[in-house]
């Protein structure tokens, strides 16, 4: 009986380096995740979690106030230009309030534009937005928050009304 010399080792073979490639694959991939979350920034995340929280607070005693006053908002976007026309039940509308526009994950994105009018009726300039936003309107003195979401350039307008107090 002859032997078969002709086998060759087994590092010629292609099935031991295939069975070796699927560990070091999911090694490699370990380490490429560990590099990302080593050099990735997480903006997500609050150190100061307990001051937001009571700063949260604060906030919905603006939105009572709001509620209390009857305010009521209508916002238009077009182009770069906002109109903003504000209405209550109580009060005279301030000379200035100022508009928050808050990108939901990008905090280097949000705009703070100040709106002069007269008699409610408020107009300023700005440039074209894109994507989903959180809006904000609140007066100077900080007394009271009008809140809503607009997605730009689909919608261009949006109301803003002061929820009504859950007791």
């Amino acid at each position: 009986m002859a032997l078969n010399k002709s086998a060759s080792p087994w590092f010629r073979q292609a099935w031991p380096w295939f069975l070796v490639s699927l560990p070091a694959t999911a090694v490699i991939a370990g380490f490429i995740t560990l590099w990302l979350a080593v050099e990735s920034d997480d903006g997500l995340v609050a150190d100061d979690y307990y001051k937001q929280g009571l700063a949260l607070q604060r906030s919905i005693v603006r939105d009572h106030e709001a509620a209390r006053l009857g305010l009521a908002a209508e916002l238009r976007f077009d182009g770069g230009q906002i109109a903003l026309s504000l209405s209550s039940n109580d009060s005279a509308a301030p000379a200035t309030v100022f508009l928050r526009l808050v990108h939901p994950t990008r905090p280097d994105m949000d705009r703070a534009i100040s709106l002069i009018g007269d008699n409610g009726n408020y107009t300023a300039s700005t440039d074209a937005l894109d994507g989903r936003w959180q809006v904000l309107l609140e007066d100077e003195s900080r007394a009271w928050r009008l809140t809503g979401t607009i997605e730009l350039p689909a919608e261009t307008e949006v109301r803003l009304a002061a929820q009504k107090p859950v007791n």
